[in-house]
């Protein structure tokens, strides 16, 4: 039986509220699966109506980490979950780029890391198209600069490009 979760973070985009979701899909004893969603609410301000889309889900006992940032170019969600019960302690850190119209996943970036990841923030910048976040990790994300459990992702022109991602551990 699903179990829906308050929301853990909202953003708007052209005139629409969306709100990303965590709920526990399973009974124990079995270690949760946690659904995780994104949400589009219907309002007098939004011209499309409510409408969801699932991503990825999660095994396993660490709570997996998900906010979600917006303006009018895309809507923006950052996560982090494991894929399996096992499969070792590897996490996925990622990032969707959503069209807040027809609520379809334009671009997707996942990046794997050797342990534990939590994502403490995401958020677009002043410039309207670099997408940045904020975590903090007990191993490595591959791909990273630098050392050290927290790191920040950041993603120049998010919406418009295709351009990788630069993870800096400090």
């Amino acid at each position: 039986m699903e179990t829906r979760e308050s929301a853990l973070s909202t953003a708007t985009s052209r005139g629409c509220t969306f709100e990303v979701t965590s709920a526990i899909i399973n009974t124990p004893p079995a270690p949760p699966v946690h659904e995780l969603k994104l949400h589009r609410l219907a309002s007098a301000t939004c011209a499309w109506s409510a409408a969801s889309i699932s991503l990825p889900m999660s095994s396993g006992y660490a709570t997996p980490s998900l906010h979600v940032a917006a303006n009018d170019l895309g809507v923006a969600v950052g996560f982090t979950v494991k894929s399996s019960y096992s499969g070792g302690p590897y996490r996925t850190v990622g990032f969707y780029h959503v069209d807040p119209e027809t609520m379809a996943i334009v671009r997707r970036e996942n990046m794997v890391s050797t342990s534990l990841v939590n994502l403490s923030s995401v958020a677009i910048e002043l410039d309207g198209t670099t997408l940045t976040s904020y975590g903090d990790k007990s191993g490595v994300i591959w791909g990273e600069t630098g050392s050290g459990n927290e790191f920040v992702v950041s993603f120049p022109d998010f919406f418009t490009s295709t351009t990788p991602g630069t993870i800096i551990a400090f």
